[in-house]
């Protein structure tokens, strides 16, 4: 839009919506307006072009980073903008692999690693709902869980997780995966995906206890995608140790490293 108004256009294609869709719109004097009547007045769109690593929403004359901060949990978590669909962040932590990848591509990477997912899948941590959007888009249902209720609004805010609001194949809860995994009766799912945060903010979620809770709820022939980190990093390599191994104490028959898509994927 500044580009625009510094070359004297006067009609542009530009998005309003973090890069959804694109629309018409009229470079005046004063902003830029819409074709369906939004408008951006140039000192927010400078305001935001000077603000490269926030996503803002512009209500009211005035351009609000999405970041809210959780007193229940003390955490913040804002939307990160990337070149595709924004990242969440947690206390200024990545959550999303965005490195020579997009965060939409990392998911439907975690969801092609357990494929063919069919019947009930269940998705331990929301997030901004990428994962549970694509595995939707084969299951019959997918259950997700989100831990803290300002990350839902966080995703609301985000207009790539609309369909995680929209898509009646999409079941949504809010809690501790930890306990709400005991609600489900055995062998209630085909698939599960696990990304949980890193191991400093759940290390209960990397647990041997977990992994057999989890175990119990997938049916026979279940897959589960356990996303952890880069393995090559000290970490990363670290945990991905203990985790293919408490992963096979707990029962499931083969586990396979993907360190391709920072990850392990168990067998039963």
């Amino acid at each position: 839009m500044l580009a625009a108004r510094e070359r004297g256009d006067s009609q542009i294609l530009a998005s309003d919506d973090l890069g959804v869709s694109t629309k018409s719109a009229r470079v005046s004097d004063d902003g830029v307006r819409f074709a369906d009547g939004a408008f951006l007045p140039w000192n927010l769109a400078e305001e935001i072009s000077a603000n490269p690593s926030a996503c803002f929403l512009v209500c009211d004359n005035a351009a609000d980073p999405v970041r809210i901060y959780s007193e229940e949990f003390g955490r913040s978590y804002a939307l990160m903008p990337t070149e595709s669909a924004p990242a969440l962040t947690i206390s200024g932590v990545l959550m999303h692999r965005v490195q020579g990848i997009s965060p939409l591509d990392a998911a439907a990477a975690m969801v092609a690693a357990i494929a063919p997912l069919r019947g009930r899948v269940l998705d331990t941590a929301t997030g901004l709902g990428y994962t549970a959007i694509e595995a939707a888009k084969t299951a019959d249902r997918v259950v997700t869980i989100e831990l803290d209720p300002v990350v839902q609004e966080i995703a609301r805010s985000n207009p790539w997780s609309r369909a995680l609001f929209d898509n009646p194949k999409i079941e949504m809860r809010t809690g501790d995966s930890f306990e709400i995994i005991d609600q489900f009766a055995d062998g209630t799912f085909s698939r599960i995906i696990h990304d949980p945060p890193v191991f400093g903010l759940s290390g209960e979620l990397y647990s041997g206890l977990f992994y057999r809770k989890a175990m119990r709820v997938l049916a026979p022939r279940g897959r589960m995608f356990h996303y952890i980190g880069d393995p090559k990093s000290k970490s990363g390599a670290r945990v991905t140790k203990g985790v293919v191994q408490r992963l096979k104490e707990a029962g499931f028959t083969r586990v396979e490293p993907a360190p391709g898509l920072f990850g392990v994927a168990g067998y039963l």
